[in-house]
């Protein structure tokens, strides 16, 4: 059975990372999509762990020969999701998820429409404000602009099949867990298992029963 192209999207703060830890290390056969980046490897991330960290010029190259799945241009510095690291995974049959933001979330599905998409919600805005407020990594004018983000980001949850409201880190981690497990029942999933099964149930075995 192939895999699902997992996408997960959520405003700065809204603890999608926390949550896609967690059922990285509950769910079996789940794999996690590491972008490639040509910005500079910063101290302790590892190559090929936290991102493929390569030079802008075979950034280009990629792009030119389509490998990309998706790419975006942040801050300067280019970031990008290849197709032969989703097609590798599934085709093993395990399930990939890329954390991606919103607007990165619309392109994949426009090319992947069975892909399953799920929005990390805040309780409220106060709560993200408070999360990233206590995280202390941005300045104050770095932090406003991911609030007003966050504002135009969870209006657009409506394009995705999921809604997971993180304000339990014990529940949003369970809830994200049945949507994965869930979505591998799915009869179009296993449409190869369930052929194998009815191929078995023919009449004619009925008339060999002893009676």
């Amino acid at each position: 059975m192939k895999g699902n192209l997992i996408i997960i999207s959520s405003p700065s703060g809204g603890g999608k990372g926390t949550l896609i830890k967690e059922v990285l290390r509950t769910v079996p056969d789940v794999a996690y999509s590491i972008s490639f980046t040509t910005r500079q490897m910063r101290d302790g991330e590892v190559n090929g762990k936290d991102y493929f960290f390569i030079s802008r010029a075979e950034f280009e190259r990629l792009v030119e020969k389509g490998e990309f799945l998706e790419y975006a241009k942040v801050h300067g510095n280019f970031y990008g999701t290849t197709i032969e690291q989703i097609k590798h995974e599934t085709e093993l049959g395990r399930d990939i998820i890329l954390e991606i933001d919103v607007q990165g979330a619309a392109s994949v599905r426009a090319k992947v429409p069975e892909a399953v998409s799920i929005f990390i919600l805040p309780p409220s805005f106060e709560v993200l404000q408070n999360r990233l407020v206590n995280r202390a990594t941005e300045k104050k004018a770095d932090l406003k602009l991911r609030l007003q983000n966050s504002i135009v980001e969870v209006r657009r949850n409506k394009e995705f099949e999921y809604i997971v409201v993180n304000d339990n880190l014990a529940r949003a981690t369970s809830d994200l867990q049945s949507i994965i497990l869930a979505e591998r029942l799915k009869w179009i999933r296993q449409i190869e298992t369930v052929r194998v099964i009815l191929d078995s149930f023919d009449t004619s075995k009925i008339d060999n029963i002893g009676v």
